[in-house]
C-alpha cells in the first residue's frame, strides 16, 4: 500500500540526526557534571564543551572566545540584533523583506522599543537582496552613524544565496556592522570568518543533521555585545544557564562530519536536486519555479520552491493528499506554518496575481533518493489529473 511509504522532503525545516551524532550524545550523557562546578565532574563537563568550542572555530577560522552557545539560531539572533542595539549604539538598521521572522519580528521588537530607524533594502527581480541598492543605502548615512545591516547567506523558503562576501566589503567600507543569518548555510558551504570581515552570524544545528535546542553566535573580537541572559557567568558571562552538553557534544560532532563530508554529500544531494528539476519539469510541465531555486549556481543545492497551477484555499488539500501519502514537504518556513498570512517571502518576490497559487518548498538531504523523487512526482501528478 502506498500509504505506507515514507518521503521526507522538509529539510530546510529540519534535519535527521546522524547515527554518529546520536551515538556521542549518549557517550556525554555519563559527563553528568556542571560545567561551572571546579570539581573534577565539572571539570569533565567544561572539557567536552571547550573541545566542542575549538573545533567548530578552527573550522569556520576564528578563536574559540568567539563562538557563543546558545538554544539555537533564534536566541543568537535576538541576542546579536538587540546587544548591538543597546551595547554599541546602533541607530540604524539595514536588513530585507523576505528574512526569516527571527529576523524580521526582532527588529520590529527593536524599532519599538529603541526608536531605531529601519530601512529595507531593495530585492532583485529573482527576490535576492540588491547589493548596489544596499551600498546607496549605506551611502546616505551620516558617517557618525551607527548602523548594523542583517541579511541571511541563504534564503529559507527559496534558497537564494546572498553574495556575502562582496555585502560584507560593502559594509565594511561604510564601517557598518554586518549580521549574516547563517542558519541554512552553516553545514551545508564553507565559511571562512578569517577572510570575510563579517562581525555576527547566528547558526542551529538541527540543520545540518544535529540536535534540535543548540545553535551558537559567532561575536567577532572586539565587538562588545553583552548577554542576553543575566543570571550566570556562564560562556563568559555572554550567555547565562548552564549549558546542555548533550546537546553541544552532538552539534560538534554534526558540525565536524558536515565538513568532513561537504563536496562528496553536497555533489549527492545536488544530484537529487537537479533530478527532482529535471522530472517535475518533464512531467507537470505547467510548474513554475520561484526565486532562484531552479538555479543549481545561485540557489542552495537542497531547496526548490514551486508554484503549482492549483487555487491557494486547494494548497490544504494538497498537503493533506501528501501527507496521506507519507510525503512531508511544507508551504515555506516551518516557524510561520500556523500563519493564515502565507509567505511573507512570496508576497515580496512575485506579483500580485500570483499570490493566489499554490506554493510548496520541497527541500532534499543525504538520506532522500532518486526513487522518492519518482515517488513524490507520481504523486503531485495524480492529485493534479
Amino acid at each position: 500500500m502506498s500509504g505506507e511509504k515514507k518521503v521526507y522532503f522538509d529539510n530546510a525545516a529540519t534535519t535527521p540526526m546522524r547515527e554518529e551524532v546520536k551515538q556521542a550524545m549518549m557517550a556525554s550523557l555519563d559527563s553528568f557534571g556542571n560545567p561551572s562546578s571546579i570539581h573534577s565532574f565539572g571539570r569533565a563537563s567544561k572539557v567536552l564543551i571547550e573541545k566542542a568550542r575549538k573545533n567548530i572555530a578552527k573550522e569556520l577560522g576564528v578563536t574559540a572566545s568567539e563562538i557563543i552557545f546558545t538554544s539555537g539560531g533564534t536566541e543568537a539572533i535576538n541576542m546579536i540584533l538587540k546587544g548591538a542595539v543597546r551595547d554599541l549604539g546602533i541607530t540604524q538598521i539595514i536588513t530585507s523583506p523576505t528574512e526569516h521572522h527571527a529576523v524580521l519580528h526582532t527588529v520590529q521588537s527593536i524599532e519599538n522599543e529603541y526608536g531605531i530607524q529601519v530601512s529595507m533594502v531593495e530585492l532583485e527581480p529573482s527576490g535576492t537582496p540588491d547589493i548596489e541598492d544596499l551600498n546607496k543605502l549605506l551611502s546616505q548615512f551620516l558617517p557618525d552613524e551607527k548602523v548594523l545591516v542583517s541579511l541571511m547567506y541563504v534564503n529559507n523558503e527559496i534558497g537564494n544565496i546572498l553574495p556575502v562576501a562582496k555585502v560584507a566589503e560593502i559594509c565594511k567600507k561604510h564601517k557598518a556592522y554586518f549580521h549574516c543569518d547563517t542558519v541554512q548555510a552553516i553545514g551545508h558551504f564553507p565559511v571562512d570568518l578569517s577572510s570575510v570581515p563579517i562581525d555576527f552570524i547566528s547558526v542551529s544545528a538541527h540543520k545540518f543533521y544535529g540536535p534540535k535546542g543548540v545553535g551558537f553566535a559567532f561575536i567577532r573580537k572586539g565587538v562588545n555585545v553583552k548577554s542576553l541572559l543575566f543570571g550566570g557567568e556562564q560562556e563568559r558571562g555572554r550567555r547565562a544557564g548552564t549549558e546542555c552538553i548533550h546537546n553541544i557534544v552532538g552539534m560538534e560532532e554534526a558540525f565536524s562530519l558536515a565538513y568532513q563530508y561537504m563536496d562528496k554529500e553536497r555533489a549527492y544531494v545536488e544530484g537529487i536536486k537537479k533530478y527532482f528539476i529535471q522530472q517535475i519539469t518533464q512531467e507537470i510541465p505547467q510548474v513554475h519555479f520561484n526565486g532562484l531555486s531552479a538555479n543549481l549556481q545561485e540557489s542552495s543545492y537542497a531547496i526548490v520552491n514551486i508554484s503549482f497551477p492549483i487555487e491557494l484555499k486547494k494548497t490544504e488539500v494538497l498537503m493533506l493528499f501528501l501527507d496521506m501519502r507519507g510525503i512531508a514537504c511544507s508551504q515555506g518556513s516551518a516557524c510561520q506554518s500556523g500563519s493564515a498570512q502565507g509567505s511573507h517571502v512570496l508576497r515580496a518576490i512575485l506579483p500580485e496575481e500570483q499570490w493566489p497559487e499554490a506554493h510548496i518548498r520541497f527541500s532534499f538531504s543525504i538520506y532522500n533518493t532518486k526513487e522518492e523523487v519518482d515517488y513524490v512526482i507520481e504523486t503531485l501528478k495524480e492529485f493534479l489529473a
